[in-house]
């Protein structure tokens, strides 16, 4: 088996090896699976470059722990194999989801991991479409409903409208019928406006912090703003999401939603993730033509690295996909 293992930090093009791995047999509880397509995500970079710094308190200060070796977190693949106490799955079935929750490893041609992780693929989707959705939608999902309580009509901006996140999320808008603005690089904003967006903002001319417009929920994947700064462009009773970024900024925002909540109607909130907890309503939507999946790529197995090096680099329109098996 073929998988792409990493032991040291540095650029993804110079320490992502493919190597020939061990086959392994599934546990009592996991599926054997043949991996068709994966992704590339925020954990896949910081495991690769070991930044940010405090990262390494997680994956290994020098070089990564070895059950953190194989990278990628989200598969979309058909069942190999099942251990003894499998009753979800047979040989055959098409599955996919966010498998974090369990393991890493879909940076390989096989993988084990257990049957919780995995969600019936539809017929319809390709494997590609499919490994695109559980990260990033359930982020934008769970981001927009259930922590900004997202209202018909509401006036939303998203910051980093033109990754993976930010693809799904301005769909999820528009099926509430809200007035969207994406923030992202000039590159970006074209293929942003025929994503939906009715607005969007170059980060590198303009501040939107600094101008006239208020929002009703502003949904964050980079969080790199003082969080007065976004509090300054919320209506009132306005919601401030955000789904990760710089951990300061964080950590500012923990620390401050205490005194935000006596001296303001504004509110703020850091979502937790539910992995692959509403994949059924994307694929509603998905059914009603009402979301498409946004891919960059499809990229081969062979481009794994270079995929990587572009996700860091934030070149990327929606979700980077890979193909594993041709």
């Amino acid at each position: 088996m073929k998988a792409y293992v990493i032991n040291s930090y540095g650029p993804p093009e110079a320490i992502l090896r493919l190597k020939d791995e061990k086959p392994k047999h599934p546990g009592d509880t996991e599926v054997k699976i043949q991996v068709c397509a994966t992704t590339v995500n925020d954990y896949d970079w910081c495991i690769c470059s070991g930044k940010p710094w405090e990262y390494r308190l997680l994956f290994g200060l020098l070089r990564q722990r070895k059950k953190l070796r194989i990278p990628g977190m989200e598969v979309a693949g058909i069942v190999h194999e099942i251990g003894k106490h499998v009753t979800r799955f047979k040989p055959g079935d098409e599955v996919y989801g966010d498998i974090s929750d369990y393991g890493f490893g879909s940076y390989a041609e096989f993988l084990c991991i257990d049957e919780k992780a995995l969600h019936p693929k539809p017929q319809k989707m390709s494997f590609e479409e499919a490994a695109s959705i559980p990260h990033a939608a359930m982020l934008a999902l769970q981001g927009l409903r259930d922590a900004g309580e997202i209202r018909q009509g509401q006036k939303v901006l998203i910051n980093g409208g033109g990754g993976g996140m930010g693809a799904f999320a301005v769909q999820i808008a528009k099926y509430y019928n809200s007035q969207v603005t994406g923030v992202d690089r000039k590159e970006k904003l074209d293929a942003m406006k025929t994503l939906g967006y009715d607005h969007v903002i170059d980060y590198n001319s303009e501040d939107f912090t600094k101008g006239e417009e208020r929002y009703d929920l502003i949904l964050d994947c980079r969080t790199n703003r003082s969080l007065w700064k976004y509090l300054k462009v919320l209506k009132p009773h306005g919601k401030y999401v955000t789904v990760g970024g710089r951990s300061g900024k964080l950590l500012q925002m923990l620390f401050m939603n205490p005194l935000l909540k006596i001296f303001s109607n504004k509110r703020t909130r850091l979502v937790m993730l539910a992995a692959n907890r509403d994949l059924d309503f994307i694929e509603k939507l998905y059914d009603e033509h009402k979301l498409r999946c946004q891919i960059d790529g499809p990229y081969s197995f062979e481009e794994i690295p270079r995929a990587v090096q572009r996700f860091g680099d934030a070149q990327h329109v929606g979700k980077i996909v890979i193909s594993v098996r041709s």
